[in-house]
């Protein structure tokens, strides 16, 4: 087994409520390495069938969403993890402050961010003909200045080490039909790279993965027919594939790794 020096590391998540979620995989893979871990939520409210929750697609993801890390909270007991869960909302600065001194309180330091939370349209409304001033502020609000606030608190109160982890999406370049969720990202790609250069000097590392299409409860079976052949891998991406890659580049091993984006895609949209 890959020893990432992680055990006794606090790392902070962001959008963990989701069971089947790249967050909560990603919080129980880091307990599972014998890291703290501090799961941060907001619920999002959206309307879905109660009646066809019991299978993928998108009735099931608003379902996750819209709930609280209960799920979560219990597979992270049956790990015996020391763990914290906070709901909150990271794209107001004062709720980002009180994130950390929590943090602090509890675990003493912080070393490590996954800035996963994020918010985009699912109305279809995101293309140039149909956007809405509302899409595009609530998008760029937890996307992109969620992520700077989560991460300037992590670089005023850093320590002795520094992981930090952004999210884009592996089409974030051109991405017709989601346009402000495509740029929040690709914006979150350029200050992946801005902020490894400022930071570099303390020993911190700024990263960037850009996941495919992912099953995170979301893709139902017509859905998952039509984007497979797109897929060079020929299947869908989990999401134990992004937390593995995350833990890589949290690790100690990832030390002089900084300033990257990295698809973990199969393929898709290079």
């Amino acid at each position: 087994m890959v020893d990432y020096g992680l055990k006794n590391r606090v790392a902070i998540i962001t959008g963990a409520n989701n069971p089947q979620g790249i967050g909560a995989t990603t919080a129980l893979a880091f307990a599972k390495e014998g890291a703290k871990v501090v799961l941060i939520y907001k619920r999002l409210f959206r309307q879905f069938d109660k009646n066809k929750t019991d299978k993928n697609g998108v009735d099931r993801y608003f379902a996750a969403n819209a709930g609280n890390a209960d799920i979560v909270e219990s597979r992270l007991k049956k790990l015996n993890a020391d763990y914290l869960v906070l709901e909150s909302d990271i794209s107001d600065e004062e709720a980002v402050k009180k994130i950390y001194s929590t943090v602090l309180e509890r675990f003493g330091r912080v070393d490590i961010l996954v800035n996963n939370a994020a918010d985009g349209d699912m109305e279809g409304i995101d293309t140039i003909e149909k956007i809405t001033q509302k899409v595009i502020d609530d998008t760029f609000a937890v996307n992109v200045r969620g992520s700077i606030l989560m991460i300037r608190e992590f670089v005023n109160h850093r320590g002795d080490y520094g992981r930090i982890i952004n999210f884009s999406t592996d089409a974030s370049q051109v991405f017709a039909g989601q346009i402000t969720y495509g740029a929040s990202k690709a914006t979150l790609e350029a200050l992946t790279r801005s902020i490894a250069l400022e930071v570099g000097k303390y020993g911190i590392t700024v990263n960037c993965v850009a996941p495919g299409p992912t099953q995170t409860g979301w893709i139902d079976e017509d859905l998952e027919k039509s984007v497979i052949p797109l897929i060079p891998m020929g299947k869908l991406i989990q999401p134990e594939d992004i937390a593995e890659t995350i833990l890589f580049l949290a690790s100690k091993q990832a030390r002089m790794l900084t300033g990257q984006v990295i698809k973990v895609s199969g393929g898709h949209a290079l």
